[in-house]
């Protein structure tokens, strides 16, 4: 067959980045030269140049994920001799711990004290109800009185702890321990403990809250002088509530760091720390399972295969969705999510990477129309894509059908369409090497960090009762969505922003921010560290108990731990798209990793 030379312009561009040394992209509307079939008017194309990231290849491997959970070495016997005995201890010490509830519910501050540490240690989930009827018990008990004559701990725990369940807790509180212009007593900087209570309490402050806002800037600056002058134990839980507040952490790393840390402590309970050792094993083998079918089904799915340009992240986005809900009732839900988390992923890198815009168009159109006629009008990588997402999305959705019968398809098409045309708003931006208002930027920015495509599929996921007000919130961008999202954008941004414009990217937070009020980086930074911050007072107060709330307690929570996986992703760099050391051991540590323990008869 005769071969011909065509132009494309807005289609190609030819670009070769030396190893070490990253240039920036030509425009998407360079023109370049293409061999092509004379008589194909498509975008078969024989031999291309396209840019790449150079991103890092996989550092999981599918042996290495097939290889975890060797149970059998871990004592004799078979697996399922050895599940019995975990679950037959775990249940005689959850019954041990139940009763010490109860037998510490007459001392409130002891009761608060002991919730803490259960939830702290991974264990919440197991005493939900338990842990309900003593909060509500608390409530009754202290009535009006609450936070009078009480220690600045006591007052902190408790509006922590109550904040945390979606009670209604006011600031006034507080208002015992201010002086007669409203600024907290300098006599407090004695109370190591009760400082760093009210520091981890403070982070749980919503809009308006002013008071607490206050005590958040006080602590700060009280905690960092008083380094070196603490007990070991407690210097240590000041250290990691400065790195990073407990509301901020993602509950399953938080737990495996507070064993740890548990073990040290002087009067320790070793009920509690034998059932929470257990109980962590027992939930890594479940997302173990998880992982391999996955990884399975990753492997034949085949995308990472063909698609060189594209991050290939299958355990990355697994561990996202463990940041999200690891509790192991909600083993479906991971692996949704797990699934929509690579596609996002891998059609993220077509638009942000390879694709022309003109093909990024059609493939827009494609997802749109949710027509599987339309895979012809693509080329050859993007029909692979799309067939992909088509098929798995339908199937989530017969499964949904056939469940509950919710037919859901009409909700999560238009999440992968509205995903892909904000996608492609930032293709165009850079086409045209356009840098919009930071305003622009971020109504856009904050819909293509994907979050609220993730959620909508967790809410379908995770609900045993789908109901028409939930699914008119999800339409109209309820704030559950906006805010889990806004934070997931400004961290990725802080984290990614360098990589990005090295590409030739020129729209994202930071940059966006410079161009229009003319600060510097530093400062640009800062400022979205900010809106961080008031992203989650929002969000604290969309948490709030409300009778009138279309979701459950499980979807607002997985709402929550999105901002909280993403400020973990990105805190020291970007561990999704390279992910490094401390990455990798983190991973280590929640998936593959079980603590040593002795199991008692």
């Amino acid at each position: 067959m005769a071969l011909h030379l065509f132009y494309f312009p807005k289609q190609c561009f030819l670009t070769h980045n030396l190893p070490g040394h990253p240039m920036k992209k030509p425009p998407r509307g360079t023109t370049a030269q293409i061999r092509c079939s004379a008589t194909e008017q498509s975008f078969s194309l024989m031999t291309e140049s396209r840019r790449s990231a150079h991103y890092q290849p996989a550092f999981w491997s599918y042996d290495f994920v097939e290889s975890l959970k060797k149970r059998e070495e871990i004592c004799d016997g078979s697996v399922k001799e050895l599940e019995k005995m975990y679950e037959d201890r775990a249940r005689k010490l959850e019954d041990e711990v139940k009763w010490m509830i109860h037998e510490k519910s007459a001392e409130p501050l002891t009761l608060l004290e002991f919730i803490d540490d259960i939830q702290r240690l991974g264990l919440g989930h197991r005493f939900e109800n338990d842990i309900k009827r003593s909060l509500d018990k608390i409530l009754l008990l202290e009535g009006s009185n609450a936070g009078k004559g009480e220690s600045l701990h006591h007052t902190a725990l408790r509006f922590r702890i109550l904040k945390q369940h979606g009670y209604k807790v006011s600031q006034e509180v507080f208002e015992g321990f201010t002086d007669q212009n409203g600024h907290f007593k300098a006599c407090l900087c004695k109370d190591v403990k009760g400082m760093l209570s009210l520091y981890e309490a403070s982070y749980l402050a919503s809009e308006g809250e002013t008071l607490l806002h206050e005590a958040m800037a006080f602590l700060k600056m009280h905690l960092k002088d008083l380094e070196g002058t603490m007990d070991k134990s407690l210097e240590e839980l000041v250290n990691h509530a400065m790195e990073l507040p407990l509301h901020r952490r993602m509950p399953r790393l938080e737990a495996r760091w507070f064993i740890e840390a548990y073990k040290r402590r002087e009067g320790a309970d070793d009920v509690l720390l034998e059932l929470a050792t257990l109980d962590f094993n027992m939930v890594q083998w479940t997302l173990q399972d998880d992982l391999q079918d996955m990884s399975r089904w990753w492997k034949d799915m085949g995308l990472a295969s063909k698609l060189h340009f594209a991050r290939d992240r299958l355990m990355e986005c697994f561990f996202w969705t463990v940041g999200m809900a690891f509790e192991p009732e909600f083993s479906n839900c991971r692996k949704g999510l797990t699934k929509v988390t690579s596609f996002i992923t891998t059609i993220d890198d077509v638009y942000d990477v390879y694709g022309s815009v003109d093909e990024l168009e059609l493939f827009t159109d494609a997802v749109a129309r949710w027509d599987i006629n339309m895979v012809n009008n693509l080329p050859g990588y993007m029909k692979l894509c799309f067939l992909a997402l088509y098929n798995t999305v339908n199937e989530m959705a017969y499964h949904t059908l056939k469940e509950q019968g919710h037919n859901i398809l009409p909700y999560l098409t238009k999440a992968w369409a509205d995903l892909c045309k904000v996608f492609l708003v930032e293709a165009k931006w850079c086409h045209k090497e356009y840098t919009p208002t930071f305003e622009e930027y971020l109504e856009n920015g904050w819909r293509s960090v994907s979050g609220a495509a993730i959620l909508i599929h967790a809410y379908f996921l995770m609900s045993k009762n789908i109901t028409k007000e939930a699914l008119e919130c999800l339409e109209n961008d309820h704030e559950l969505l906006r805010w889990p999202s806004t934070i997931f954008r400004l961290c990725n941004d802080l984290a990614t922003s360098k990589a990005e414009l090295e590409r030739g990217e020129s729209a994202n937070s930071i940059s966006c921010y410079m161009h229009q009020t003319g600060v510097s980086e530093e400062d640009a930074r800062e400022h979205m560290k900010i809106l961080i911050d008031e992203s989650w007072k929002k969000m604290n107060k969309v948490r709030e108990m409300d009778s009138d709330s279309p979701f459950a307690k499980p979807f607002v929570e997985t709402a929550i731990n999105l901002a909280r996986i993403a400020q973990c992703t990105y805190q020291y760099g970007d561990s999704h798209g390279a992910p490094d050391a401390r990455s990798k051991k983190r991973v280590l540590s929640l998936i593959v990793e079980p603590i040593p323990m002795n199991l008692k008869k």
